[in-house]
């Protein structure tokens, strides 16, 4: 069930203030490099999941109060989709699937309720398959429309992640949605 306006997603309601686009290989200046409240360098997570070519582009932004995105644009999603991976000025890190699209957001718990995995094993199992050890906690997703109106499922890296294992979150929160709902566009219709 998808509810609205919950306050500890207040990282999310902020649009970036300034973007670039890092697709194309730009270099990167000192302020794309971690503030001092920040676990790890953006730019870093940036060139490892633009290795591993899942995303149809790639940007860091600020947001407002202090913190970072890193915003990958779902490739072959039938309706724009973004995953992100966002660090609060204090330091605290989410990875999240967002799309304005209502339908896309049910087709994916469509095919969740219809296949009965839940989207945490999903995403445990693509964690296990990058050679990643899950909280003993087990991960959590939590799965809301933002106060800026996104469909949203969200998770929060574990307090010890580095620039590696927040890039490897990344990775499997892709490799878990790609198949689900109209993740995929499908040519047939």
């Amino acid at each position: 069930m998808i509810r609205s306006g919950q306050p500890h997603v207040k990282h999310h309601v902020a649009c970036g203030v300034s973007s670039v686009d890092l697709s194309s290989g730009l270099s990167f200046s000192d302020s794309m490099t971690a503030s001092s409240s920040n676990r790890f360098v953006l730019a870093d997570v940036l060139e490892t999941v633009r290795s591993r070519d899942v995303f149809d582009a790639l940007a860091i932004s600020d947001l407002d109060g202090g913190g970072r995105r890193l915003e990958g644009t779902a490739r072959d999603a039938a309706e724009p989709a973004f995953y992100r991976l966002d660090v609060a000025a204090d330091g605290t890190a989410t990875i999240s699937l967002v799309t304005a699209d209502r339908w896309l957001s049910e087709s994916i718990e469509s095919d969740l309720m219809h296949y009965g995995d839940p989207i945490e094993e999903l995403v445990a199992e693509e964690l296990e398959e990058l050679e990643v050890k899950t909280p003993a906690s087990g991960v959590i997703v939590r799965h809301f429309r933002s106060d800026d109106l996104l469909y949203t499922f969200e998770t929060p890296l574990p307090s010890d992640a580095d620039a590696g294992t927040a890039a490897t979150w990344l990775l499997a929160y892709e490799a878990a949605f790609r198949g689900l709902g109209d993740m995929t566009s499908d040519d047939e219709d």
